[in-house]
């Protein structure tokens, strides 16, 4: 297998538990972007069992906690991408835990909302 987050080389490791990882991302959207990831080999979210959902949830936490004394973010998106078309490049379930800096774009009303063109306009 070929899996980045598997082989588990290159990561700046941030937090750790029996089951799951938080490292920063390579590509990071913004300063302080972490990865969460279970460490066994699951796919999506829809395949991880409760306790690696439980173990990835605690590090969340424990990141978050982390990056508001580190960076002082002004707020945070969560995301999970599944699926070629929910825009999921690696094949190994991770969350993103992104920091948001006020003024780093222009009007964040609505958040993830912007990915794609809302069905219905957002008010």
């Amino acid at each position: 297998m070929n899996c980045p987050f598997c082989k588990q080389e290159n990561l700046d490791i941030v937090l750790e538990n029996e089951l799951a990882l938080a490292f920063y991302d390579k590509y990071p959207v913004q300063k302080g972007h972490l990865l969460i990831v279970p460490k066994e080999h699951v796919e999506t979210y829809f395949d991880a069992d409760d306790q690696q959902i439980m173990a990835m949830h605690e590090l969340l936490r424990k990141g978050k906690r982390i990056l508001d004394v580190r960076y002082q973010p002004d707020g945070y998106n969560i995301g999970v991408n599944i699926g070629y078309y929910g825009g999921q490049t690696i094949s190994h379930f991770h969350i993103h835990l992104i920091p948001r800096y006020k003024g780093d774009i222009e009007d964040p009303r609505g958040g993830i909302r912007k990915i794609v063109k809302n069905l219905v306009e957002y008010p």
